[in-house]
């Protein structure tokens, strides 16, 4: 049985590097407010807002391309403590900027390290956490990127009377700081250990998170699993590119592209513009508010991690997706309709609707999934190339979604992500497993045998 002690050790190993998110919700939302006030002193057009917004989503591709090898290549621990470093350094870099080009340049710098710690970090907590709490953990993952998201919106308000960009953007190096100490404590993952063949790191890595376990048979089928391929980026996107892992590849693309391309990140970071394109008006309608809906976030978060163990992943993702398009009717009758001052407090309860379901949802479960997905030799590399795909789409909606809203309007720009949230809906509801309870090394052979169970499970 384990230990009080011990269980608390491997959760504060999981809760640590889940922390991470706060680094990344913090970035999603402060660019809302800074946008605003950098809009104003450069005197930026509508492509050119476009364009800030997005060249940290171009980063972020970059650096998921790469966040794979890195992680392989020098482990999970450090790969974190290094980007941590580097974002506090663009950061302030971006703080500091005295021309948009050279904002730009930060921002892309930015985005590049934000890209590599958000496919580590998954792979980190997963394979760090007991079995029994990993779904609750990637969850807690979630709930510490909308932790960072309401700081971000909050912070944009609280200097938005200064018209503080520079501080809103310099503040980001803060908990990348406060983090340092708390990693540097924390061991590597015994998978990766493995990889490394490190056996007693390994080993004492598996005693220190579940001394209960049987730690020779967990050691004997993580080298099987790693014995069977190449780590290698190149010799990892050939063997996803067959079977057996062709389907999980296509599997967790496509999922990552419709957890972005339904349209979190066009309320995310234009949240100003869409309440303002409602009627809102104020510095508190247009930042604090935000804010607020991202309580419900919270809300949602707390709701999946209580529930994600318990009840499951599908029923929790597919009762999120279907919030999601409740939501976009919603947005589109106000849109459509108007209503007058009725209207503004159905749209924020609609905005508010489509943060619940999507966090409930796509945002604590999708990346779940993307972590449990593969064999250890290649799920840094999977994890790295769901996040590509996840990416490629947020990129598609930051760069199209302000011109969206200016020739479609409201109705016609949410009567789209209504549209591909009903796909999302039905290709969740068709391809994706129930893993609730399974070991990591027990999930491949679902993707193994053509997408189903080997056996019914108890």
């Amino acid at each position: 049985m384990t230990s009080a002690p011990a269980r608390s050790r491997g959760l504060l190993v999981g809760l640590t590097g889940a922390s991470v998110g706060v680094i990344y919700g913090y970035d999603l939302s402060i660019i809302a407010g800074a946008q605003l006030f950098i809009t104003e002193q450069f005197g930026l057009t509508t492509r050119q807002q476009e364009l800030l917004t997005t060249m940290v989503v171009i980063g972020q591709i970059v650096g998921a391309l790469g966040g794979g090898v890195l992680a392989n290549a020098i482990g999970r621990k450090k790969s974190v403590l290094l980007i941590l470093v580097a974002y506090a350094t663009f950061a302030l870099l971006a703080a500091f900027s005295v021309t948009l080009p050279m904002l730009l340049l930060a921002r892309f710098a930015l985005g590049l390290t934000i890209g590599v710690t958000v496919v580590v970090v998954p792979v980190f907590v997963a394979e760090s956490a007991p079995a029994a709490v990993r779904g609750s953990l990637l969850t807690a993952y979630q709930l510490t990127i909308v932790s960072g998201l309401i700081i971000g919106y909050l912070t944009g308000y609280l200097l938005s009377g200064a018209h503080s960009w520079r501080w809103m953007l310099g503040l980001a190096a803060v908990p990348a700081m406060l983090l340092l100490p708390l990693l540097i404590r924390m061991p590597d993952t015994a998978r990766w250990y493995l990889l490394k063949g490190r056996r007693d790191d390994a080993r004492r890595v598996l005693l220190r998170i579940e001394p209960g376990a049987d730690v020779d048979a967990e050691l004997a089928e993580i080298d099987r699993a790693l014995s069977e391929g190449s780590p290698s980026f190149k010799g990892g996107i050939s063997e996803m590119l067959r079977p057996p892992y062709l389907r999980a590849t296509v599997f967790v693309v496509i999922l990552g592209f419709l957890i972005q391309i339904t349209g979190i990140n066009a309320i995310i970071y234009y949240s100003p513009r869409i309440f303002q394109a409602m009627g809102f008006t104020g510095n508190f309608a247009l930042l604090g508010l935000p804010a607020l809906v991202q309580v419900a976030g919270l809300a949602a978060v707390g709701t999946s991690l209580l529930l994600v163990d318990r009840v499951g992943r599908r029923p929790i993702l597919l009762c999120g997706i279907a919030m999601m398009i409740a939501a976009d009717i919603v947005l589109i009758a106000v849109f459509a309709r108007g209503l007058g001052g009725a209207g503004l407090a159905l749209g924020f309860a609609g905005v508010l609707l489509f943060i619940f379901g999507y966090t409930a949802g796509f945002g604590s479960l999708g990346w779940v999934y993307a972590s449990e997905s593969f064999p250890t030799r290649l799920r840094s590399i999977g994890s790295s190339t769901m996040l590509t795909s996840n990416l490629v789409a947020n990129a598609i909606v930051a760069a199209v979604f302000l011109t969206m809203l200016h020739s479609l309007g409201g109705a016609g720009a949410f009567a789209v992500f209504a549209i591909l949230a009903l796909i999302a809906f039905g290709f969740v509801y068709r391809y994706a497993p129930e893993t609730k309870g399974r070991q990591l090394e027990d999930i491949r052979h679902f993707w193994e045998n053509g997408g189903r169970w080997e056996k019914k499970w108890p």
